[in-house]
């Protein structure tokens, strides 16, 4: 291996940068299959010229490089023990677009769905969509040929390469593009590398011999999804190969699905799509065994279907137990093995009802699916988001048992299906096997999966035996081993099996014609590593016992914990999709701003780290640092990888070994501070204002000085609650929490409370207590746990009878949801405080759905307000509440902003450090939004430091729900 002065050096000549610490390499050392390779280095080249700079460095100095864009790969491809080549950062522009000619230029680190959302005013849309479309890159599109739930109408993303900018394994530039037979004569003049490929192709493709051994030994024709080896089979098909062709040659068709083994991307050519029909339904086909299914796929796909995919009873069954999916849920009836999602578009509503008549006609007369429910709409995309989010909720079963990525992406010719299910389920069961079906059965592709456990060898040996059974079997249906998956690391060593000796050489062959030295991705399709080594996992190893402060039982502990995280890489979609997951991400772009990195990090660390304290490692802690805990991954992770939780626990056994800073104190012990203070509030507010002295004490804590300091306030709730005429005839009593933010910082917002509860006829019952959320945010679990069981106890009688604790701050009564399951001693108690704990606008919107409040005790006022909501009520409860809460005054026009997290996160946005990174995560969305709202709108936010940082970010002053309902009040 090369030695680190040499990388540290190469790394002053580029204008990007190279890592070799031990942070990047651990960041780096997974991808989104079962394989583990700790890199030399990890590089983010700024330009082309450092991409050459590389390559023409590792050429002279023997070092693989490994491309990479979103790293979501499942076989392994952008896993390697040389320099991994991250583009993804700086290589994400779209160049051109011509809509005339209908194509499209972009760099390798453009995400698909970010490319579809800026054509889409052109009429025009790049058509292969993966169930990663919200964050894969269009260089691992062309580096897997990836294809997804439209390929059965619009292609793979082989048939819509135009051209491709790239460089070669000595360093030269290349452009590959169709070429005429006199360009391509020109090209075989060139003495150069370029050349050397082009007169290979012509030697090798001209023979007649050859030809026929590729056309009897490659998968069959009408296979469109064809990734095993390379893809030499796709240039037989031209005017220089076919005499009855009249089509240009293209190399670019085989370059697709070569894994970054041939060359290195930096420029695509695409071709585009018109814009699917406007109008469009979904027949969700029920169907009572997976066989019933596969049977049906033949006579759905006579029918002009735009999807045709399939989802088992494994999958659905992990939707149940996924908060953000089991709402999609909605059109399931009974208990399927199987669901066949049908999709039909027209731009014409009447023809379109033609089609779904025709379609459900066809079911019933099969007589084998026994539900077929109609989707519209959003229904549909409920549907598809269910589908999508299948290979990450795979990640929640609880253990060691996974459904493992290795005969995944076979595929067979449609009329082929139903007997290779067949024998492939004969063949499961032979293995004592309830395999995982998750398919584009229209394409004759399903993504079948083991379940095993890896971390035992004789399952590791079932690993191989299945994959080599299956490959068997696709072999005898003519099929192919990888669909849109890749050979990676999983499936190369079946390359020659499935192509066969002679074949297998030919593609030896091409590899050594493209890259002499094996540098370019070295170990996939060609030569490859065994499938069965360099697993994320040593076989056998004696697993880590790692106690714990906060209870990890639900995930058999810690480890498992960060082990659920299986780099589906959800996490690394931007501020430009929806949801809020992951905020310091969408302002950093790295890698290790993800829960993905910060899970691997910490997965490397507990499992290697020799010292006493297995948290004590500066690179956890660096991973870490910009972890907003907003709880957003909670929830959309498909496998629920809690990083809040996570780091909750880190910082309680990081601080064992290195003690809590001053501020950490400060910020933990904040409402210790904030009650002594607002005993002398006027001194206080003046004090936290005056710049001279807020300045001394900002850096004194290591406070950011562009940053405001909250002002304290003392208010008698209870004695104000008794000025109040007492209710007569209440609905019913209720418990409001005035937590440690309303009590000393909001005071006025728990006072609007009280108001309007009154005003609507509730007996309240006033509960003081601090949540414990400042401790949790910095590790001081001991001190969080005392404060939750005082609470659990404090409030046990008062619940008995469900009565709801009504909290106003979400941060601190949505802990009672969370954090006190995991903590408190009175287990029973806080299971039962769960449920009776709810937000006040859960509790209003309630009420106001069982008609007990009512539109017409509320102003006919116009008005207009923008909401946004905290990130814990994203993650642990609804917006709609506060949506359908402000939308009481039947005049009042209420819009959710679609803002993600404000990037303040409590103490996050005051700390000087991560000042920056707080206002940038803002100014992704919040900020901008709001700033273009006339003056007149009302910005509404339930969120103590959503509001400091609006007011920061913006100069706009947001109010809570509540108190925009106060007043409404007539």
């Amino acid at each position: 291996m090369i030695h680190k002065e040499k990388l540290n050096s190469f790394n002053e000549k580029l204008d990007g940068a190279l890592f070799i610490d031990d942070l990047h390499t651990k960041l780096y050392a997974t991808d989104g299959s079962v394989y583990r390779k700790i890199p030399a280095g990890v590089a983010y080249p700024q330009n082309v010229t450092d991409i050459q700079k590389i390559i023409s460095f590792s050429y002279e100095n023997d070092i693989p490089i490994i491309p990479r864009t979103a790293g979501t790969s499942l076989a392994g491809q952008c896993v390697g023990d040389g320099l991994i080549v991250d583009v993804s950062k700086h290589f994400t522009k779209i160049l051109e677009v011509n809509p005339e000619k209908k194509y499209v230029i972009v760099e390798p680190g453009v995400i698909r769905d970010e490319l579809n959302t800026y054509l889409a005013p052109t009429g025009l849309f790049f058509g292969p969509n993966t169930s990663t479309s919200n964050r894969c890159m269009l260089g691992g599109m062309v580096g897997n040929n990836s294809s997804g739930t439209t390929s059965i109408k619009y292609g793979v993303t082989r048939d819509k390469i135009l051209e491709l900018h790239g460089i070669l394994s000595d360093g030269t530039e290349v452009i590959f593009k169709p070429l005429t037979k006199q360009e391509f004569q020109e090209k075989l003049q060139l003495h150069n590398l370029e050349g050397n490929i082009y007169r290979f192709l012509q030697d090798k493709l001209s023979n007649v011999e050859i030809k026929n051994q590729i056309i009897n030994n490659f998968p069959k024709q009408e296979i469109h999804r064809r990734n095993t080896g390379y893809a030499i089979d796709s240039l037989l098909h031209n005017e220089i190969f076919n005499h009855e062709s009249s089509e240009k040659i293209n190399v670019c068709k085989l370059l697709a699905g070569s894994e970054g083994t041939l060359v290195f991307t930096t420029k695509i050519k695409l071709a585009l799509d018109n814009l699917p029909p406007t109008y469009s339904v979904m027949i969700a086909a029920h169907f009572k065994t997976v066989l019933d299914a596969c049977k049906a796929v033949v006579p759905v796909m006579q029918h002009n279907l735009f999807t045709c995919e399939m989802m088992d009873k494994v999958i659905l069954d992990c939707t149940k137990n996924n908060k953000l999916y089991a709402q999609n849920r909605f059109f399931i009836e009974g208990d399927p093995q199987a669901i066949l999602m049908l999709e039909l578009r027209h731009d014409d509503e009447t023809k379109l009802e033609q089609q779904r008549i025709a379609l459900l006609k066809t079911l019933e007369d099969s007589h084998i699916s026994y539900a077929n429910p109609s989707l519209y709409g959003d229904e549909i995309h409920q549907a598809l988001e269910l589908r999508k989010a299948g290979l990450g909720l795979l990640g929640n079963m609880v253990g060691d048992k996974k459904a493992v990525a290795c005969i995944e992406d076979t595929a067979v010719a449609i009329e082929d299906l139903s007997a290779y299910i067949e024998e492939f389920s004969a063949l499961m069961q032979k293995y004592n096997q309830q395999a995982v079906y998750y398919a584009h059965a229209g394409a004759g592709e399903l993504h079948l999966r083991p379940i095993l456990d890896l971390k035992r060898s004789e399952d590791v040996k079932l690993f191989r035996q299945i994959t080599t059974d299956v490959a068997y079997l696709v072999k005898k249906y003519h099929g192919c081993m990888s669909g849109e998956h890749g050979d990676g690391i999983v499936r190369s060593e079946f390359v020659k099996l499935m192509l066969g000796d002679a074949n297998y050489e030919l593609l030896k062959e091409l590899k050594n014609i493209f890259d002499p030295k094996r540098i370019l991705n070295p170990g996939k399709i060609i030569d490859s590593f065994p499938m069965d080594e360099s697993l994320r996992y040593t076989p056998n190893r004696s697993e880590p016992e790692i106690a714990t402060f906060l209870d990890f039982s639900d995930s058999e502990g810690i480890l498992r914990a960060t082990e659920k995280c299986n780099g589906s890489g959800d996490c690394r979609k931007t501020h430009l999709s929806s949801g809020t997951m992951c905020p310091s991400y969408h302002a950093t772009k790295n890698e290790k701003d993800t829960t993905r990195g910060r899970a691997n990090v910490m997965r490397e660390v507990l499992t290697n780290n020799t010292a006493i304290n297995k948290f004590d490692s500066k690179e956890l802690k660096e991973a870490l640092a910009l972890c907003l805990s907003c709880k957003a991954c909670g929830t959309e992770c498909p496998s629920n990888v809690d990083m809040t939780t996570l780091k909750a626990e880190f910082l309680y056994q990081y601080h064992k070994t290195n003690k809590a800073s001053l501020r950490d104190k400060a910020f933990a012990y904040n409402t210790k501070l904030n009650a002594l203070s607002s005993k002398f509030s006027g001194l206080s507010n003046t004090l936290f204002t005056n710049s001279f002295t807020s300045g001394i004490a900002k850096k004194t804590l290591g406070i950011a000085q562009k940053r405001s300091l909250p002002k304290v306030q003392r208010f008698n709730f209870k004695t104000f609650l008794q000025s109040l005429n007492p209710v007569v005839n209440p609905q019913k009593k209720v418990i409001l929490y005035i937590d440690e933010f309303c009590e000393f910082l909001d005071v006025n917002i728990a006072k609007d409370a009280i108001v309007v509860l009154h005003r609507l006829g509730y007996a309240i019952k006033l509960f003081y207590g601090e949540s414990g959320r400042t401790f949790l945010s910095k590790g001081f679990l001991e001190q969080a746990k005392k404060l939750a069981d005082d609470n659990i106890a404090a409030l046990k009688e008062k619940i008995k009878y469900n009565t709801p604790v009504i909290g106003l701050e979400p941060s601190a009564i949505l802990s009672f949801r969370d954090e006190y399951l995991r903590m408190a001693e009175d287990k029973s108690t806080a299971e039962q405080l769960s449920k009776n704990a709810f937000l006040i606008e859960e509790f209003i919107a309630k009420e106001i759905e069982n008609k007990n409040i009512t539109p017409d005790q509320f102003t006919r006022e116009t008005k207009e307000i923008k909401f946004h909501a905290h990130c814990h009520q994203k993650a642990l409860s609804n917006q709609k509440v506060s949506f359908d809460v402000l939308n009481l005054p039947v005049n009042y026009k209420v819009t959710i902003i679609n803002s993600g997290c404000c990037g303040m996160a409590g103490s996050f946005g005051y700390e000087k450090e991560h000042y920056e990174v707080s206002m940038k995560i803002g100014e992704t969305r919040l900020f901008p939004a709001i700033r273009k709202a006339n003056d007149e709108v009302i910005i509404a936010a339930n969120g103590t430091s959503c509001r400091h940082q609006i007011k920061d970010g913006t100069g706009k002053i947001a109010k809570h729900p509540i108190t925009i309902l106060k007043e409404a009040l007539l």
